[in-house]
This record gives structure tokens, sequence and C-alpha cells, in this order.
């Protein structure tokens, strides 16, 4: 499944620094603005990773619904 998320990229001296206006803590760098994209698409996956794993560990043992929630914005 893809997501849309809203990327923002600022070149600051030599270097590109990008980060995720829907997710915080998700930001990086890159020297190039290719590598920026790259290295934040690679944030993005570890945070909604990291993030979907802290919350199976939390509700073990407990009664849950997991289900897809779509939001247009």
């Amino acid at each position: 499944m893809e997501n849309k998320f809203t990327a923002v990229f600022e070149q600051v001296g030599e270097w590109w620094i990008g980060y995720v206006e829907e997710l915080p803590g998700a930001n990086t760098q890159g020297k190039t603005l290719e590598e920026a994209r790259e290295n934040l698409k690679e944030a993005v996956q570890l945070i909604i990773e990291a993030n979907r794993e802290l919350a199976r560990r939390e509700t073990v043992g407990k009664q849950v619904i997991r289900e897809e929630l779509l939001v247009a914005v």
C-alpha cells in the first residue's frame, strides 16, 4: 500500500535537509537532493515499521481490532 506524505527539502550550504510535515521525527539530509529523497523514504519506512511493532507489543494479550483507516485530506 502506498501512502502520500508531504516532503519538504531545503538546501543548507552544500547539503539538502528533508523532513515530512505529517510525521514528526521523519527527517534526513543528503549531499544531493536525490540522496535526501531516498534517505527520507527510508526514514519514513523505518518509523512506521517501528511504530507498528511498538503498538503490537503494547497490545499483546489485549482484545484489539486492527483495521485500515482511510482519511481524505
